[in-house]
């Protein structure tokens, strides 16, 4: 793993160590590892967990936003102030809900990651909620590491049958 940025230092389907038999492996997915690729080793009860952890978290982030709304409210900051900042925390959600459900789908631009980190860390909600709904259906980011480990499969058996014939005997152009 990169310490910089928490991701496997060889892309999905990448053949830096062999697996069974040879070719690439499988990116392992938060929580999940490598179950994602034979749904074994008790991935229907850790999509389960995820799809109530991730529920739980936005929940209980919801009642914490509360607080926070309370005692904005108890201040008395006036209504303009606590308009704004109810709009701040639905727009960063939405946002961060897109961004985050995109991101299943396909990989980020790393700088833009990095530009929307203050928007994202706002809108924590809508990350929490597009994990829990992507849980329902399939492990967050299965689809996307799904689509890349094939790939990469199928490429590793076009290259490993290519060859054919003793190369030594191939005639020579001249």
């Amino acid at each position: 793993m990169s310490d910089e940025t928490g991701t496997p230092d060889t892309p999905a389907g990448s053949s830096g160590g062999a697996a069974q038999g040879g070719g690439p492996r499988p990116e392992p997915l938060r929580f999940f590892g490598t179950t994602w690729v034979h749904h074994d080793n008790g991935y229907p009860a850790r999509r389960a967990g995820v799809a109530v952890g991730s529920l739980v978290a936005a929940v209980v982030s919801c009642l914490v936003l509360r607080f926070a709304y309370e005692g904005i409210r108890i201040a008395g900051t006036g209504s303009f102030v606590t308009v704004l900042i109810i709009a701040m925390f639905a727009i960063c959600s939405a946002l961060a809900f897109r961004n985050t459900w995109d991101g299943f789908g396909k990989r980020h631009d790393p700088q833009r990651q990095a530009s929307l980190r203050g928007l994202l860390a706002i809108g924590f909600v809508g990350s929490l909620l597009a994990y829990f709904f992507r849980s329902l259906t399939e492990a967050p980011g299965e689809k996307l590491h799904r689509e890349e480990y094939e790939k990469a499969r199928e490429e590793y058996e076009r290259r490993g049958t290519r060859r054919t014939g003793n190369p030594s005997k191939k005639k020579r152009r001249r």
